[in-house]
């Protein structure tokens, strides 16, 4: 299921899927694929500086990650541009959930912003059935 929020003339979209081929849960590996979408519906030059992400595994609690860019990139997009990328996070419990923040700024106006990333549920196939 596919998630989106609007933050500030930024889409953000996220589809998960559960990797059930790299999941182990007797081993409480449960691995989650996270594709991200993000799209600058404004009229200036922005540029991804920084994320913060809270992490919700149910039973073992919050893990906060912060980081510069995504992926190893501080993207630039211009308008109606969208960067797209995936990653992956483990949850030991099979179900949790996933939310935070990107930090931009503006090229033109140096203005730093923030764009919310939306929460987004995390429930392995296993349990779903």
């Amino acid at each position: 299921m596919m998630v989106s929020k609007i933050t500030s003339q930024i889409k953000v979209s996220v589809l998960t899927n559960y990797d059930i081929h790299n999941s182990f849960p007797s081993e409480n590996r449960n691995v989650f694929r996270y594709t991200i979408d993000i799209e600058n519906l404004g009229n200036e030059d922005v540029r991804l500086l920084k994320r913060k992400w809270m992490i919700y595994d149910l039973g073992f609690g919050f893990t906060e990650v912060n980081g510069d860019g995504v992926i190893g990139l501080t993207p630039l997009l211009k308008p109606s541009e969208t960067f797209s990328y995936f990653s992956n996070v483990i949850l030991k419990s099979g179900v949790g959930n996933m939310e935070g923040i990107y930090e931009f700024i503006n090229e033109n106006t140096k203005e730093i912003f923030e764009v919310v990333i939306p929460k987004f549920n995390l429930v392995s196939e296993v349990l779903s059935n």
